[in-house]
């Protein structure tokens, strides 16, 4: 019996249509998690320089009270509103990267996430993503990628395969429709395999993947953790979170944007029970915000900015940053917190730290053009 188009789009909708996260699989129990920024987080307002002198004078309203904050050492404390990084820090769980940014120096969005993405030194300069070329890295099993996206970001895609898993905000298709697809598609080698890989993705998912309402944060971290702590299931994922191009009403606006980013990773952490300590999770923006606010209380594009990772296998603790300074005569351009740290080393070094590989074959798979620089310490417990 064939089914109507529109019933089948309707019904199967939850299997079919999609959050923004992707999966790879491998041959290891480590999982690798980035979650990328788009729209250019204020490391500034993130990770807080309280202890510079020019700080307070040049955030102004923007300015963030030492005394509300996590202190992390006698430099830098972290936003009120990254709690459960801030207790992950104190477990030894997270560490900071301050000053860091991509090759990539002018201000353009869709720029700085090709350059981010695709690691190279220049926009489209490569047309695959790192993430991809790290899953080459990889001993593989199975099927080695899965989307959560109507597209597949840059970042994972390439000559490694990515399937794609939707959850939808529209009711789960019943019982009975589910078996009358899987019986239309019987006889078809094709579709029969498509199905076959929706459902098993739908059964990874569990319950937070079911339709019926939008996912917020946590929700979103749930399925992912469905994903990664399943014993068959992917060992690589990309996150991928928007609205952090604050150009006014930045006090506000940012301090739900960390509240969310912290519910996710708190999710996540809770969801993978034990495998959180195999976990290594890494958060980077295309470019960070200019240094001193603008006249509509927000900041505008600027350079560098602060990475967070966090895990149980993450050697934290630790904020790393040979700090520029704020002065005006330490400003790159003389608007911009001046990169000190190469964001591509720090991914190769992430991603060769949490699967035991050794760091300059990563580099170069990962971020072919990159130059050699100061070599970051140990990132990743062993």
């Amino acid at each position: 019996m064939l089914l109507p188009r529109r019933t089948f789009l309707a019904g199967a909708a939850g299997v079919l249509a999609a959050p923004r996260m992707l999966f790879a699989q491998a041959a290891t129990d480590r999982r690798f998690v980035f979650i990328i920024q788009r729209g250019a987080a204020d490391g500034l307002h993130t990770v807080v320089p309280y202890a510079d002198p020019a700080y307070a004078a040049l955030r102004g309203a923007l300015a963030i009270d030492p005394a509300s904050a996590t202190k992390l050492d006698g430099s830098f404390a972290l936003h009120p509103s990254l709690q459960e990084f801030g207790r992950l820090y104190t477990q030894g769980q997270a560490l900071f990267v301050h000053a860091v940014a991509s090759p990539y120096r002018d201000r353009s969005h869709f720029d700085g996430q090709n350059v981010l993405e695709s690691g190279g030194t220049a926009p489209y300069q490569l047309k695959d993503g790192w993430m991809n070329r790290l899953v080459r890295l990889l001993p593989q099993r199975g099927k080695e990628a899965i989307a959560f996206a109507p597209t597949v970001p840059l970042a994972l895609r390439g000559a490694a395969e990515v399937s794609s898993y939707a959850p939808s905000a529209l009711p789960a298709a019943n019982e009975d429709l589910l078996l009358r697809v899987q019986q239309l598609y019987e006889g078809d080698a094709q579709l029969h395999a498509l199905w076959s890989a929706a459902m098993d993705a739908q059964n990874m998912a569990g319950a937070a993947g079911q339709g019926g309402k939008r996912q917020d944060p946590a929700e979103l971290g749930r399925v992912a953790a469905n994903f990664l702590a399943q014993p068959q299931g992917p060992r690589i994922a990309m996150i991928e979170t928007g609205g952090w191009d604050t150009h006014s009403a930045q006090a506000p606006r940012l301090a739900a944007q960390l509240r969310n980013l912290d519910a996710l990773v708190a999710a996540l952490r809770e969801g993978l029970g034990a495998a959180w300590q195999q976990t290594v999770v890494l958060v980077a923006t295309e470019f960070g915000r200019t240094a001193a606010a603008n006249g509509t209380g927000g900041t505008d594009h600027g350079t560098a900015s602060a990475a967070l990772l966090a895990g149980g296998a993450v050697q934290g603790g630790r904020v790393i940053a040979d700090w520029p300074g704020l002065a005006a005569s330490a400003l790159y351009e003389g608007r911009d917190l001046r990169p000190t740290q190469d964001l591509d080393a720090l991914i190769a070094a992430t991603a060769a730290d949490a699967f035991a590989l050794d760091r300059d074959r990563v580099a170069r798979a990962l971020f072919p053009e990159m130059r050699a620089g100061r070599a970051l310490p140990r990132l990743v417990r062993a």
